[in-house]
């Protein structure tokens, strides 16, 4: 380390020279994620939270038609044709489950993915929601987003 007044302070590190290969090493080789062009209805409280999902799906060619909260998604929900709906567990006013129980009362065959903070034992064991749900815990990857939201709709060639 060198240092003066007014001049700053410049660091020098010294590394030993690494043994073997100066190539890059390869990157893996992942099959491209599906994306679609179903119908998502987004239910999510946190702003942030919903731009960034909603663009994660847009990208992936879905239409993504968003709610800031349960009731909001219930009057979007009515004039809809919704393949999916990826809801918050825990909002105010109205919990994800309340939404999908409402929603399901007109579209049983309704698909769901529930998204939490909270881990899927300590919402399961408080009776938030049923055991064995569709549940992808925050924070997450938009590459584990997409690849559930595929998974449940089924596979992009049968559409």
């Amino acid at each position: 380390m060198y240092s003066e007044p007014g001049q700053g302070t410049t660091f020098k590190v010294y590394l030993p020279r690494a043994e073997g290969s100066e190539e890059a090493p390869a990157k893996s080789e992942e099959a491209e994620i599906a994306g679609g062009t179903e119908t998502v209805l987004l239910v999510e409280d946190d702003a942030r939270v919903r731009r960034i999902l909603e663009r994660t799906l847009c990208g992936a060619g879905y239409t993504v038609l968003t709610a800031t909260n349960g009731k909001e998604a219930l009057r979007i929900g009515d004039d809809a044709a919704i393949a999916l709906v990826i809801t918050d567990v825990v909002m105010p006013e109205m919990s994800g489950p309340q939404l999908i129980a409402a929603l399901r009362q007109e579209r049983p065959e309704l698909g769901v993915l529930f998204i939490s903070g909270y881990t899927e034992n300590a919402i399961v064991h408080q009776g938030v929601v049923d055991p064995g749900v569709d549940l992808l815990e925050k924070p997450f990857l938009p590459d584990d987003l997409l690849r559930r939201v595929r998974a449940l709709l089924g596979d992009a060639s049968e559409q």
